[in-house]
């Protein structure tokens, strides 16, 4: 497996600068935002400069995109919110296709229509289902047609809120353009190391078969989020779990600050040379 972290740790609009902040943080691969080009994260235009401004950052830091993020709300309440969010991952598909970024990540979203990482009462009703399978329709299709391959984690305050769920989700849509993020801080809050294990070692043996990424966080004792290697996960446990499938894909830390980068970049590179050895 290859550490990474979301490019948008860093501050700045200049993708050269930084990626090569990322990879000096000990960190090769990023999952890149448009924020990093001094964009919007779902914009409404990007020029040819942008794209190449990717392009030349990629080269010139020795960086690996592995994945640009596409989140938007998948089940917005409003229509039309949900509309405009199809019509800018168009947006960001073509740029994915022209700067070689293989790719997309999602959001499957929330009734809520504040917040698409804030649950809602609504989010497993039938309403929003449909609606998530009539978004991820258009999403694939636009996949289909720039040769991307999709993002989808699972996550409690979503729609799609377990590794059951995402599984029901690929078993309906019938396409090979989802893949899986798996990150197991977002599959629970407060239960025990042994309760913790067990939703980890059970979403891999639902998912591992279209797991194409893994994140790294963690979680508090008291379910609140923190750092990678700063709370309660077992990444042990984790990486052991992912690497009896035969995953070697991306580890992607976020959640953090520039200046834990470093650290938490060793803290990734000691657990998985232990499970290497």
């Amino acid at each position: 497996m290859q550490p990474g972290i979301f490019a948008k740790t860093f501050p700045g609009s200049d993708p050269e600068a930084v990626l090569s902040a990322a990879v000096q943080a000990g960190f090769a691969a990023v999952q890149y935002n448009m924020a990093c080009s001094g964009l919007p994260p779902m914009p409404d235009e990007i020029t040819p400069e942008h794209i190449a401004g990717v392009v030349k950052a990629r080269q010139v830091s020795g960086s690996t995109i592995v994945a640009c993020s596409a989140t938007y709300n998948m089940i917005h309440p409003d229509q039309n919110v949900r509309e405009l969010g199809h019509r800018r991952l168009e947006v960001i598909a073509a740029a994915c296709a022209a700067t070689g970024i293989d790719v997309m990540t999602l959001c499957t979203g929330t009734r809520d229509a504040e917040d698409q990482w804030r649950g809602h009462p609504d989010n497993q009703s039938k309403s929003a289902w449909t609606d998530l399978l009539k978004s991820m329709e258009r999403a694939t299709e636009i996949a289909e047609k720039h040769n991307l391959t999709l993002g989808v984690e699972p996550e409690l305050a979503n729609v799609v809120n377990s590794a059951n769920a995402a599984r029901t989700l690929m078993n309906e849509m019938q396409s090979q353009r989802i893949g899986i993020i798996l990150d197991p801080a977002n599959l629970f809050e407060t239960e025990t190391l042994t309760q913790q294990r067990a939703i980890v070692s059970d979403a891999v043996a639902i998912l591992g078969d279209r797991i194409i990424m893994g994140h790294a966080k963690d979680r508090r004792p008291d379910g609140s989020f923190t750092t990678a290697g700063q709370g309660v996960l077992d990444y042990d446990h984790y990486l052991n779990t992912l690497r009896s499938t035969g995953f070697d894909g991306p580890l992607i830390a976020h959640g953090l600050d520039a200046k834990e980068a470093p650290t938490v970049g060793r803290f990734l590179e000691q657990c998985l040379k232990q499970g290497a050895a």
